[in-house]
């Protein structure tokens, strides 16, 4: 999850296009996936999500391929495809979704980041004490003011930010390849009270990988965006698919080796980021003082560029009239600088839930996760509505109703995956932008009518699911919130 620059205007090669792609998808949540795969999931059920992941990530990025090269003039940002498909409202969501998710995640990457630098610096424990709150603070506001005068990423500091990631995780597969141990791997390979395969209990298990899923591909339609490119056009296609596999197949051995080298058990217990102490586990402290520096390097890049992005989100969606004309305001060097402020205030604040949440980086990348299901889902929905309202002989269409059928049940299956607690928690998030939307339309727009009425239906059962949730919370907790599954629906009412 990190904006790759596209400042140079040299045209790339196969080779160039497909290491863009890798590059821009593969972020800081890579170095604790196994810890977050294995917590709910056995080597079995890991593989069979790894496989749906892979045939939903490709049919996602080129719903995102397709949907450029078809409507050019929707440039504004995937958000933009909702609206064109399904209306104002469902476009507002699509961009309010994808902006919580943007700044939601950036405060998961704060605690992961404060997780590492505690390797050299105990001060900061867990990541979650108020030492890394304030360290993270200085960090977010110092990359405000950076981005308030005008710096932009540059090529250089993003392959220094690579080159940063990818060695690190290098060593530790070559590592883990030669410390694999069979035995270990079939351990308890389906997780199950039998042991042996159990369609419900393993697809349930399979669930529990898709957050953690989606999580580590969140970029991918940066990733489509800036595989254009391309010296050759046809270069586009195979980059994306190539990229987007080596991307999986890189995912799926660092989670399935590790279950060679640790038992489950070991790995869903291990501090953050895993990686380091997994590492550390085989070859010493050397090996855990790679990773951690790597991530720190890694994150703090990341958390420039997305820092950026998060401003620039709202920014580019006031201009656009999807967001209130207030996001548009720019300083002298050009930065969005009501919409920066806004975005780093609402990180600040969530910051502080360090304090009382017990594993802040889950909460914050699964919350973050699931709020970019909306624009995702769609993204699909709109690429399969395109493609039906195309004519037969239109050149490709099957194939297009076939990625856009494929694309929007694999996010249907995300939203259930999600878990009934984090969709709950969702209809908080999305019910706060009810009064934004409505603000938006009556004074920026000039709008007669603010909802349609099917909008409104939607606006209104949004807005009760969400009082529903803090009665939930005020019971339950918000861990409570979180840990409620699809089959306990019934037992809410």
């Amino acid at each position: 999850m990190f904006i790759v620059d596209d400042s140079s205007s040299g045209k790339l090669n196969l080779l160039e296009l497909v290491a863009l792609v890798v590059g821009s998808i593969i972020g800081g949540g890579v170095f604790n996936l196994m810890h977050d795969m294995t917590t709910g999931a056995g080597a079995g059920a890991i593989i069979i999500g790894w496989i749906i992941t892979g045939i939903g990530m490709l049919t996602l990025a080129k719903t995102f391929q397709n949907l450029t090269m078809k409507r050019p003039d929707l440039d504004a940002g995937v958000y933009s495809y909702a609206e064109a498909g399904f209306g104002k409202y469902m476009g507002f969501n699509s961009a309010w979704g994808y902006w919580l998710s943007a700044w939601l995640g950036n405060v998961g990457y704060a605690t992961l980041l404060m997780s590492a630098v505690a390797y050299f610096f105990p001060v900061f424990k867990d990541g979650q004490n108020i030492w890394s709150i304030v360290a993270a603070s200085v960090i977010l506001w110092g990359c405000h003011f950076m981005i308030l005068k005008g710096v932009e990423s540059a090529s250089f500091v993003n392959a220094i930010i690579t080159v940063a990631k990818l060695i690190p995780i290098f060593i530790f597969l070559v590592t883990m390849i030669i410390a694999f141990k069979l035995g270990v791997f079939t351990h308890g390979f389906w997780f199950t009270p039998s042991g042996h395969f159990e369609f419900g209990n393993v697809m349930g298990q399979v669930r529990n990988t898709m957050l953690v899923t989606v999580w580590v591909f969140i970029g991918i339609e940066g990733a489509v965006v800036f595989s254009g490119r391309a010296k050759k056009r046809s270069d586009v296609g195979k980059a994306t698919v190539l990229g987007i596999v080596t991307v999986i197949l890189i995912y799926a051995l660092i989670t399935l080796l590790s279950l060679g080298v640790m038992k489950r058990a070991g790995l869903s217990q291990l501090g953050q980021p895993a990686m380091a102490y997994l590492l550390q586990s085989v070859v010493g402290k050397w090996g855990a003082i790679v990773v951690n520096a790597g991530l720190i390097i890694s994150v703090v890049g990341a958390w420039l560029s997305w820092t950026m992005f998060a401003g620039q989100l709202p920014y580019e969606a006031a201009k656009e009239g999807t967001f209130p004309k207030v996001f548009a305001k720019e300083n002298a060097n050009g930065a969005p600088i009501n919409s920066l402020l806004f975005t780093n205030v609402c990180v600040e604040i969530f910051m502080f839930s360090y304090l009382v949440t017990a594993s802040a980086y889950n909460f914050f990348y699964s919350i973050a996760s699931a709020a970019i299901l909306i624009p995702y889902a769609f993204s699909a929905f709109y690429q399969l509505k395109f493609s039906m309202n195309e004519t037969p002989d239109t050149p490709g269409r099957t194939g297009n109703l076939t990625v856009g059928w494929i694309a929007s049940i694999y996010a249907v299956w995300l939203l259930f995956a999600a878990n009934l607690g984090y969709i709950l928690l969702m209809s908080l998030l999305f019910a706060a932008g009810i009064p934004v939307y409505m603000l938006l339309q009556k004074r920026d727009n000039k709008a007669e009518k603010v909802f349609t009425s099917g909008e409104r239906i939607i606006a209104i059962v949004v807005f009760i699911i969400a009082i529903f949730t803090l009665f939930e919370i005020v019971h339950l907790g918000v861990d409570g919130v979180t840990s409620l599954e699809w089959t306990q629906f019934g037992k809410l009412f």
